[in-house]
């Protein structure tokens, strides 16, 4: 029977990984600029300074692009309430430094994305504002975990971010629509390896405490939700527009992080591990 492992004791155990996981996604990523996306010549003042205020024909977008546009801005509108969920298990050295520099790069995305519906009217500026105060005084909360129940999630979680926003691009909605989302995506993509990279380190160190977590965490998993102007909730709506069906998560999401972390052919479980993969049979290839 395997021993189990504090949260105390794991990230002690993983501080090493997660500095050098640190590192390798620090030097790998791009260091663009929210400014560049945003045709800034396109903008001019609301009424409020004696300019024009907002109406649905200035809009040159899709329904589809303003509803993905606007679920991904009031998701990472809502950046504050995700970093203190990620902070309260990883305030320490290296992790918490991965906790400022995820937030860091999550910040840019609500900075560009905003700024460019604005400065392009694509949605009324004023309907946006209103959701976002509802959205952030709901927050969100997680339940509690253990860290590598949080790791597991949250490497979840930027898979299917990443799926959003690469499918957000293939609508062809215009160049800069398209610039946007796949930037947003390579930024998820990026994110997804390093949760990805620090579960499996910890699958080294505790696997069966990590093979309970993966298990748990598919098992309970759910996409960051906003309830949109007309009390339809995003999950609904971008499933039906083709931008995020969770009916595709155990192919798209799951099964990618299974095959990377080798959960079927691993051969160090326990007990209790072997008990958390056979949750997981339902998705063996």
């Amino acid at each position: 029977m395997q021993t189990l492992l504090t949260d105390r004791e794991l990230l002690e155990s993983l501080a090493l990984d997660v500095e050098s996981i640190l590192r390798r996604h620090i030097d790998a990523a791009d260091g663009w600029q929210p400014h560049d996306f945003v045709p800034w010549d396109d903008g001019r003042n609301f009424a409020f300074l004696h300019g024009t205020d907002w109406a649905p024909e200035q809009s040159e977008l899709s329904e589809v692009a303003k509803l993905a546009l606007t679920v991904s801005v009031l998701i990472a509108d809502n950046l504050p309430s995700y970093h203190r969920e990620l902070g309260k298990y990883l305030r320490t050295g290296a992790w918490w430094r991965w906790v400022g520099r995820w937030t860091a790069e999550e910040n840019r995305h609500e900075i560009m994305i905003r700024n460019f519906l604005m400065v392009t009217r694509a949605v009324d500026p004023v309907e946006l504002e209103r959701m976002r105060m509802k959205h952030m005084t709901d927050g969100f909360r997680r339940p509690g975990m253990h860290l590598l129940d949080v790791l597991a999630a949250c490497a979840f979680e930027e898979v299917a971010a990443a799926i959003r926003h690469r499918n957000t691009a293939a609508l062809g909605e215009s160049p800069m629509v398209t610039a946007i989302a796949e930037r947003i995506a390579l930024d998820d993509e990026m994110q997804a390896v390093v949760f990805a990279e620090l579960v499996e380190a910890g699958l080294n160190v505790a696997p069966d405490q990590a093979m309970r977590a993966i298990a748990d965490q598919i098992a309970d998993f759910k996409v960051p939700s906003v309830t949109l102007a007309d009390g339809r909730t995003s999950d609904e709506v971008l499933a039906v527009a083709g931008i995020y069906d969770p009916a595709k998560e155990n192919e798209l999401v799951f099964k990618p992080l299974l095959k990377r972390w080798n959960v079927f052919t691993r051969t160090d479980l326990g007990e209790a591990g072997e008990a958390a993969r056979a949750e997981l049979a339902h998705l063996r290839d």
